[in-house]
C-alpha cells in the first residue's frame, strides 16, 4: 500500500507547485500589462484630448494617424494658452499664444514646421508691442518696438569702439568692443548676417567681461579685407533679442 502511496502523493505535490506557479505568472502578466505605455491609434482621426489629474490639457486634431488641423493647449484653469495649425505632421501658418484673460499675446508663422516671417507680439488692448524678423528658422535683425500709445521706440545703444594701434611697432592692431550704455547684458559676436540671418555657426563669438570685449588683431603680411564686422546681442525691455551691427573699416590690409 505504501509502495503506490507514495508516487501518487509526489504526483499531487507537482500539481499544486504548477498550479501555484501559474498564478503567480498571471499576475505578473496583469502587473506587465497595467505598466505598459498606450500608443496611440497610428490610423485615428478626429481630436484627442489630453488630461493630467482631470486637467485638460491639449486637444490635438489627427487625421490618419497624424497631426492635421488645429491643436490647442491649455492653462491650467482651462484658459486656452497656446493654438497651432498643422498639415501632415508639420507647424503651417500661425500660431498663438493667449494672455490669461483671452486676448492674443503673440502670433508666429510657420513654414514647413519652421518660423519664417514676422513674429508679433500684442498688448491686451490688442495694439501691436513688437514685429520680429525670421527666416529659415533663424533671427533677422528686424525689431520693431512700440509703446502702449503706439508709437515706435526708438534711441537703441549702438556699440562703441576705441582703438590701440601698435602695428608698427608690434604689428598688433586691437578694437575695444563696448555698449554706448554701458551695459554689462551683452553678448558680442565677429562675422556678418549670412543672407540676413543670424546663423552663430558662421561667426565667432567673443569673451565678454563687464560688458566688453576686444578684436586682438595682427599684421599677417596677406591681403586680407579692409574691414572687420561686429553683431551684439542684447535684450530690450520687452525681453525680445536686439541684434546690432557694426562695420569697422580697418586702416592696414593685411590684419586677421
Amino acid at each position: 500500500m505504501n509502495r503506490f502511496k507514495t508516487p501518487f502523493l509526489i504526483l499531487a505535490a507537482v500539481i499544486i507547485v504548477a498550479g501555484c506557479t501559474g498564478k503567480g505568472s498571471h499576475k505578473k502578466d496583469l502587473s506587465a500589462e497595467n505598466d505598459t505605455v498606450t500608443v496611440s491609434d497610428t490610423g485615428y482621426t478626429g481630436i484627442k484630448q489630453y488630461f493630467s489629474n482631470n486637467l485638460l490639457l491639449k486637444e490635438v486634431t489627427f487625421k490618419n494617424g497624424v497631426r492635421d488641423g488645429l491643436m490647442k493647449t491649455y492653462y491650467q484653469g482651462g484658459q486656452l494658452y497656446q493654438t497651432f495649425w498643422y498639415e501632415n505632421g508639420l507647424r503651417e501658418d500661425s500660431s498663438g499664444y493667449y494672455y490669461l484673460e483671452g486676448q492674443v499675446y503673440r502670433t508666429t508663422p510657420y513654414k514647413h514646421d519652421t518660423i519664417d516671417g514676422i513674429q508679433r507680439q500684442y498688448y491686451r488692448t490688442g495694439k501691436v508691442k513688437a514685429r520680429i524678423g525670421f527666416n529659415k528658422g533663424l533671427r533677422t535683425p528686424l525689431l520693431e518696438e512700440y509703446n502702449t500709445n503706439g508709437s515706435r521706440i526708438g534711441g537703441y545703444p549702438e556699440i562703441v569702439t576705441n582703438i590701440r594701434d601698435e602695428y608698427g611697432s608690434k604689428g598688433t592692431y586691437k578694437i575695444g568692443l563696448e555698449m554706448s550704455d554701458k551695459t554689462s547684458k551683452v553678448k558680442f559676436y565677429r562675422g556678418e548676417f549670412t543672407d540676413g540671418r543670424f546663423d552663430t555657426t558662421r561667426i565667432q563669438k567673443l569673451n565678454v567681461v563687464n560688458g566688453k570685449s576686444s578684436l586682438d588683431l595682427r599684421k599677417t603680411g596677406t591681403v586680407k579685407q579692409g574691414y572687420v564686422g561686429v553683431i551684439a546681442e542684447v535684450i530690450t525691455q520687452f525681453g525680445n533679442r536686439n541684434l546690432i551691427y557694426k562695420k569697422i573699416d580697418l586702416p592696414y590690409n593685411d590684419l586677421n
